[in-house]
């Protein structure tokens, strides 16, 4: 039997996400002039903050990005499938056991976070009969990964504990690097103490925050992540990178309502007036947050409308009473995330952050890339 003939896939989403991957590039671009002559590589961890690793990579790849940072050696494989041969992909969550032989043979970089790593990682070079390249963590107040202050005295005390290990960066984490703290500065001197004690080699400490703290922090490789996705790295001024996303919903039925009638899972909504809500197309399940709801807003052609009642599976209710019925049609689509919502004032009505936005970025949405456009020719 034949199948019949599917509609537009377009046509019938629930939701749309567009995602600019020139947007993407000319942040990573702008970064890179910025931290130059350090190199700018790209974290392109949670399957690229949530846009997609697939497309993200070849295209910052394009633009000469030649090193990405992820958290899992998982996320690395898929990197390494669609990134240059030549490009380094860094793996953060260190050496699992048994895993060594994996890293070599895919050419990933592990990211050795405590002196068993290290010890794990100089018996496998032993094994292979030549020193193996890795990249050294060491804490400087973060307190998660990396090698503490007892760690890092053991090795200093004993650096025949590297031999075989062919440390091609040392690297630390910024704790308050969206901050103007005092910890910044704490860290960059505990960081430049440390890798003093330590064998030369080059050293990596910004993220995106950190980039903006000056080239005392930039060293020779600068991490950036929420920055290349357009989430500010300055919280406190304008943001100085470009919009990546635009989510729209479908807008499925429009409905009169007065009081004393009541909108949504556990009524928390009360109408107070008569009035029209519209139901549109998205919910939790699709990362729009349980916690936008009495909270968030959308744009429906171009007006503001408050998200009434609780946030659902598959569902968001709206008031739209303030705007003409023409303007409310069914079939349309809503702007949650774009030029009138960016990312991060989402978030801030949803109590969160840009990243949490981000890397909760549905499956069911359809989505569109649109490219980069061509290189200028010279």
């Amino acid at each position: 039997m034949t199948s019949a003939p599917l509609s537009d896939p377009l046509a019938r989403a629930g939701a749309v996400l567009t995602i600019d991957l020139g947007a993407v590039v000319a942040n990573w671009t702008q970064l890179r002039d910025r931290v130059a002559p350090a190199e700018c590589a790209a974290v392109v961890k949670a399957n690229a903050y949530g846009l997609g690793v697939q497309r993200v990579v070849p295209a910052l790849a394009a633009a000469g990005c030649r090193t990405f940072v992820v958290a899992q050696f998982d996320e690395a494989l898929a990197v390494r499938a669609v990134a240059p041969t030549e490009a380094r992909v860094l793996s953060l969550g260190g050496l699992p056991a048994g895993t060594a032989p994996d890293f070599t043979a895919h050419r990933i970089l592990p990211v050795l976070n405590h002196l068993g790593d290290i010890a794990a990682w100089q018996a496998h070079a032993k094994a292979q009969g030549t020193a193996l390249p890795a990249v050294v963590h060491i804490d400087t107040g973060m307190n998660r990964l990396g090698l503490g202050p007892d760690e890092l005295d053991t090795l200093v005390g004993d650096l025949s504990r590297l031999e075989g290990v062919d440390v091609q960066v040392w690297m630390t984490h910024l704790a308050c690097a969206d901050e103007d703290s005092v910890m910044n500065s704490q860290q960059l001197g505990r960081f430049r103490s440390a890798i003093g004690r330590l064998p030369t080699a080059k050293a990596s400490f910004a993220n995106s925050s950190g980039i903006f703290h000056g080239t005392a922090f930039h060293f020779d490789l600068v991490r950036p992540g929420c920055a290349l996705y357009g989430v500010n790295p300055t919280p406190a001024a304008s943001n100085p990178m470009r919009d990546t996303i635009r989510l729209d919903a479908r807008l499925l039925q429009v409905r009169n309502v007065d009081s004393p009638m009541t909108v949504g899972y556990g009524a928390t909504h009360r109408v107070a007036a008569r009035g029209k809500i519209a139901t549109i197309a998205v919910g939790y399940a699709d990362g729009y947050l349980r916690s936008l709801s009495g909270r968030g807003h959308v744009f429906v052609n171009g007006v503001a409308a408050p998200v009434v009642g609780r946030v659902s599976m598959d569902l968001v209710t709206v008031d739209v009473s303030h705007l003409p019925d023409e303007a409310v049609t069914p079939g349309g689509l809503v702007e949650l995330i774009g030029p009138n919502r960016p990312v991060d004032t989402v978030a801030s009505e949803g109590g969160t952050i840009g990243y949490e936005i981000l890397t909760s970025l549905g499956a069911r949405y359809h989505r569109v890339y649109r490219d980069p456009p061509p290189p200028e020719v010279a």
